[in-house]
């Protein structure tokens, strides 16, 4: 029983001296490099109740940080074994179902379920893989020979969340490390291509908001052969989405780094067939990964992002021609940065063609928006 309480000890250490000023998983990087002595066996306990505490979000802070990382093992753990059981116990941790997780329901698109989405910060999502074109039968047998577990869900591969899988597959060349509803955006991609089905001419897309390139690598699994343009505000971005696309075997297109919030002067007056616009925003789909984040929140920052949000399409729309497309996501759950910039967008002059909120906190994934507009 003493290593378990030196777990729960040493998970309340890292709590007080961690403030969210960076991701937790680098945080604890750093707390462990620190502190050589504890194993992996360690770490991964440590870890696991950092990550329990958090997934709470603000809702029980008249508790005791003990009792708080307890109460979170106790709700994500369906059976947090004998020893933890005892201690939980021993801290007289409530039985009740934690209220406030996410106390923002107002603010939430409209057709996202509340509760279940509440329900999902409990859970830690699944990594995907996404197949990419011709790779099936081969990373298939990969994995079988691996003895690693999977389900296959059409292009998806669906693997517990600690399985290394750079060990076995060539990551960005026969898979790309992509969340499920990341992966759905191929949806409103595989809709743009019907709509331009008779152009005679190569499709010209600018992914305006790349970061390391993944809405790209599958706009070109997608669409084909592409004249293809990126740009990320960060050159240390554009730096690694670079080897990214080395890897992926993808040499066609070009790249720089620009604030797309401002105009584009590398652009100047060039137009292209769709605008894909996967914009900085609050994150809040994704929280179930990055639970510290739904702790630290400020609903501030939702205002923050939105006037973000609106610069970047006041300049991108502007590269769109007329009848051309404009890819619209975001992983967040809130429809200020939602729906409300698809409503600002059809003042743009813009019409909807497909939207969809890409629920994913009922499939062990993250939640995604995305909405397809063409140029009037």
């Amino acid at each position: 029983m003493g290593r378990f309480y030196s777990y729960l000890n040493s998970a309340i250490d890292v709590l007080r001296k961690y403030k969210g000023a960076e991701p937790l998983a680098y945080f604890l990087k750093h707390y462990f490099a620190a502190h050589k002595k504890m194993g992996s066996k360690d770490r991964k306990q440590i870890t696991h109740l950092c990550y329990c505490y958090f997934r709470l979000g603000k809702a029980f802070t008249d508790l005791s940080l003990e009792q708080q990382v307890l109460l979170g093992l106790k709700m994500s753990d369906k059976d947090p074994g004998p020893e933890w059981n005892a201690i939980i116990a021993e801290y007289k941790v409530s039985d009740d179902v934690p209220p406030g997780i996410f106390p923002w329901k107002d603010k939430l698109s409209t057709v996202i379920d509340a509760a279940a989405l509440e329900r999902s910060f409990l859970i830690q999502p699944d990594l995907f893989l996404r197949i990419r074109p011709g790779g099936e039968a081969s990373v298939v047998k990969k994995l079988a020979e691996a003895s690693i577990a999977f389900q296959k869900e059409g292009d998806a591969l669906r693997l517990a969340n600690t399985v290394k899988i750079d060990a076995v597959l060539s990551v960005n060349k026969e898979v790309v490390v992509q969340d499920l509803s990341s992966q759905e955006i191929n949806f409103f991609l595989k809709r743009f291509k019907s709509e331009i089905s008779n152009q005679k001419s190569e499709i010209r897309v600018w992914d305006c908001c790349a970061a390391s390139g993944g809405k790209s690598i599958l706009a070109v699994d997608a669409l084909g052969t592409i004249d293809l343009t990126v740009s990320d505000i960060r050159a240390s971005i554009i730096a690694n989405l670079k080897e990214r696309f080395r890897e992926a075997g993808i040499d066609h297109y070009r790249a720089f780094i620009g604030d797309v919030a401002k105009q584009n002067e590398q652009l100047k007056n060039t137009r292209f067939d769709l605008v894909i616009t996967d914009v900085p925003c609050t994150g809040s789909g994704t929280w179930s990964r990055t639970p510290e984040q739904l702790f630290y929140f400020d609903p501030k920052q939702i205002a923050v992002y939105t006037k973000l949000q609106r610069s970047i399409l006041k300049n991108s729309v502007h590269h769109v021609k007329q009848s051309g497309y404009l890819l619209y996501i975001t992983c967040s759950v809130f429809k200020a940065e939602n729906e409300e910039q698809v409503a600002f967008l059809k003042e743009q002059g813009f019409e909807v063609v497909e939207q969809q909120v890409l629920t994913g906190y009922d499939k062990k994934a993250d939640t995604l928006f995305g909405a397809l507009l063409r140029k009037l």
